[in-house]
């Protein structure tokens, strides 16, 4: 197969990064009156301020790892996904909240690194072999138990969000794969099946998931997040209220800066520029699996096609959540909420695409 060297595909990278800048924009908006509540120094750009010194980061190991050979993922991914579960222990054990690792000088998700080295993991085991389907059948249990042991991590830290981030990225790599019609409904059922586990275990996911199928049943209470997000959205219209005229944004909307933030730029700019944002996700799934597509083997491809799902599907989940067209997940929007660790694990993985940009078939 011939290859060619060549540049990153800026369109790309462009979308990520309008897409970084219009996040801190919006986060600054949105965040104002609350930064106002819980900071001693009157000052309205507490958020601000530290998403901006994240971005900076982000930026930073998007640059480091565009400039690291995919190969060396494959290599090292074993490694890495034990590393992983290691980390996704620690907060079980020592967390406060049963998701956090503390540095001292600030805290991080181990479940935001496993959606990177779950996917070179994944994908490396399936690589060479996704052509073959009597392969495919024989990997399938195999599968499906290595999805399971991560999964049952993260419902043992009731982080259901993540959850299903990881069931998105494991079903890409596998339909990359080239796995059958039977295998994907197998699959389906065991990941409806998990779903269902996760909600039956814990009470208030239940309670969300009664709230998504009648909001107003308890309007002041399970239904009072959904029914803010909706009023904000609703009072937008089409062209919105302004930028910074939010009302929902003054402690009305609970998450308004990290889980609900699409809400207020609904609310402020309105149905038509929020049309644009999803577009600019719509563009960046477009470039992602076109990457899959001209990649130059079985595991760029399917790193591809898993980081493309990630951060499309994100976005969707999170939008649709708003919309209450999806129960509440506490997923944030890609790139544009509120969140150190999420945002500069997502930029790792845009390295990592971008990377596998720089290497496509002639």
């Amino acid at each position: 197969m011939n290859t060619r060297k060549q540049h990153s595909d800026y369109w790309l990278a462009l979308a990520i990064f309008a897409l970084i800048v219009f996040g801190l924009i919006m986060i600054y908006s949105v965040s104002k009156y609350y930064s106002l509540q819980i900071t001693d120094e009157a000052t309205d750009k507490y958020f601000l301020k530290k998403q901006f010194l994240w971005a900076g980061i982000g930026i930073v190991v998007w640059i480091v790892f565009q400039s690291i050979d995919y190969r060396f993922w494959q290599k090292n991914s074993a490694k890495m996904l034990a590393i992983t579960l290691v980390l996704l222990v620690l907060p079980i054990i020592f967390g406060r909240a049963g998701r956090w690792v503390s540095l001292g000088f600030t805290q991080f998700q181990p479940s935001e690194i496993a959606k990177l080295t779950f996917t070179f993991y994944l994908a490396g085991w399936m690589s060479g072999k996704g052509e073959n389907l009597r392969a495919i059948r024989q990997m399938f249990w195999p599968f499906i138990t290595i999805v399971g042991l991560v999964s049952g991590l993260m419902l043992v830290q009731k982080d259901l969000g993540t959850l299903a981030i990881l069931v998105i990225i494991s079903t890409s790599i596998f339909v990359a794969a080239g796995s059958s019609l039977l295998h994907l409904v197998a699959g389906a059922g065991l990941g409806g099946l998990l779903l269902w586990l996760a909600v039956k275990l814990e009470p208030y996911r239940m309670e969300r998931v009664l709230t998504f199928l009648n909001p107003e049943s308890n309007a002041l209470g399970s239904g009072y997040h959904i029914r803010n997000a909706l009023i904000a959205i609703g009072s937008g219209g089409v062209w919105g209220l302004g930028f910074g005229q939010s009302r929902q944004k003054y402690l009305y909307l609970p998450e308004a800066h990290t889980d609900s933030i699409f809400a207020i730029i609904a609310e402020e700019l309105g149905l038509i520029r929020s049309m644009i944002l999803i577009a600019v996700f719509m563009f960046i799934a477009m470039r992602g699996y076109k990457i899959a597509f001209e990649a130059q083997d079985q595991f760029s491809r399917l790193v591809a096609a898993a980081i493309t799902s990630w951060v499309f599907f994100q976005a969707i989940i999170n939008i649709a959540a708003m919309l209450s067209l999806v129960p509440l997940t506490g997923i944030p929007l890609p790139f544009v909420s509120y969140g150190g660790t999420s945002l500069v694990f997502l930029l790792a993985a845009v390295g990592v695409l971008c990377n596998i940009s720089k290497h496509r078939k002639a």
